[in-house]
Formats: C-alpha cells, structure tokens, sequence
C-alpha cells in the first residue's frame, strides 16, 4: 500500500512538472486561453502547455489570437514568435495588435502595414491599423483607413463601426 502511495505521489509530481501553465481562462466564452510560461502555448487539443516550438504556424496564430484579443499581449507575443512563416497576414496582424496595446503603437502599425503587403483586404488589419493611427494622433490617417474599409465592407460592418467610434473618441478628445 505505501508503495502504491509513493507511486501515485511520484507521478503528480511529475505531471506539475510537466505543465507550466500559471493560469487558465477564457476569451469571451469561447476559446479556452492560458497564460503559460514563455517558450510554451497553450495546446487547446490536450488543454496543457506545451513548448512552442512543437505547434505548427496555424496552431500558433489561432492561439497567439485568443491571447492578444483576451488582453494577453505579452503571453501572444511570446506565441507569435514561435510562427515559422513570418509572411502570414493573420500573426502579422496580431503581432501589430498586441504591440499597439503595449503602447508600442508604431512597431504595430509597421506590423499592420507589412500584413497589409500581403493581404489588403484585411478588415481587422484595416481596422486595426486605423486605430493605431488614432492613438498616434493621425487621425486623418484613421479616416483614409475608414474610407476603405467602407469601401470593402460598407458601414455597417463591425470594423468599420469600431473605426468610426475609435476616430469620433479621438475626436471628442481633442475637442
């Protein structure tokens, strides 16, 4: 019996080891997140952390996602940089996100704009950068980037409204 004891008091200890997560959540009640310790990524198939560098580029980008849009800008940066291809628009974006909420607003932007070389359809980018424009007090930058987004998507759509609420926020500011 005390050698079951022993075992089974052997084997969590390995299994704490072995997970480095410091705290799990959720990003609007929907991805499962997880702050895990730098090098790793929350793996949302076996719900543990794993090293980073053992995901593929699109496990990397979904999560690096969740992380920046959960307010977890340091923990998506940490993921993103694991991305393998640095020409994917989606990391890209993000990796402009997450620094723009750091207060790093022109590496954002300069992520924006090279997402942007690859894929200027981007709503988010578009929004995103525009946003990143607001808060570098170019707003007039933030409405060219509104205007071509109504353009793409009409203004009805949730970027465009989003941008147009970012710019009349800066607007009222500076009133």
């Amino acid at each position: 019996m005390k050698a079951i004891a022993k075992s089974l008091l052997g084997l969590l200890a390995l299994s704490a080891l072995s997970a480095p997560a410091f705290a799990v959540g959720s990003n609007a009640g929907s991805t499962p997140t997880a702050q895990c310790e730098q090098g790793y990524t929350y793996d949302q198939q076996t719900k543990t952390c794993v090293k980073s560098s053992s995901m593929n580029d699109e496990q990397l980008t979904t999560q690096g996602r969740a992380l920046a849009l959960a307010g977890y800008y340091t923990e998506a940066l940490d993921t993103l940089s694991y991305v393998k291809s640095k020409s994917d628009p989606i990391a890209l974006t993000y990796l402009g996100y997450a620094n723009r909420k750091l207060g790093h607003v022109d590496t954002g932007i300069a992520y924006y704009h090279r997402a942007l070389a690859i894929d200027p359809t981007n709503l988010d980018t578009r929004e995103y950068l525009g946003e990143g424009y607001v808060a570098a007090g170019r707003t007039d930058l933030a409405v060219a980037e509104l205007t071509k987004l109504e353009a793409l998507c009409g203004s009805e759509c949730d970027q465009y409204e989003q941008l147009e609420l970012a710019i009349a926020g800066a607007s009222e500011h500076w009133q």
